[in-house]
């Protein structure tokens, strides 16, 4: 699966519908981002099993204010609609496939008793 583009409208559905969602939040005039986007996009090459989302922080400010994105690039990972994941900066595809491996990885069990347990502390 190739990357998408996602919205404000569209980043919660994407994010609800699928199990596991790798956002790149970007901008056309961020080098770092343009070098990262090939990584990214062979990462969804290699995954078809993840949605692999874009976001132009340009034409979604307020998206990425909501999200308190403050440097691009940056990377968030979802899983059963949890954020698992969230980095600044560009990764090598190492590091990235590195993440990957790490969010199919998780016990989601024990993401959900974490998340609970610190809500009721």
């Amino acid at each position: 699966m190739a990357t998408i583009e996602v919205t404000d409208s569209t980043i919660g559905p994407t994010i609800r519908d699928n199990g596991i969602v790798l956002i790149d939040f970007w901008a056309e005039w961020c080098g770092p981002c343009k070098r990262f986007g090939p990584v990214f996009e062979a990462s969804s090459e290699e995954h078809p099993d993840i949605v692999h989302a874009k976001v132009d922080t340009e034409a979604e400010q307020e998206l990425a204010m909501q999200l308190q994105i403050f440097s691009i690039p940056t990377l968030m990972g979802f899983r059963d609609g949890i954020q698992v994941f969230s980095q600044a900066g560009a990764l090598p595809a190492p590091m990235l496939e590195q993440v990957v491996q790490g969010i199919k990885a998780l016990d989601m069990d024990e993401v959900r008793a974490a998340i609970a347990a610190k809500a009721n502390a």
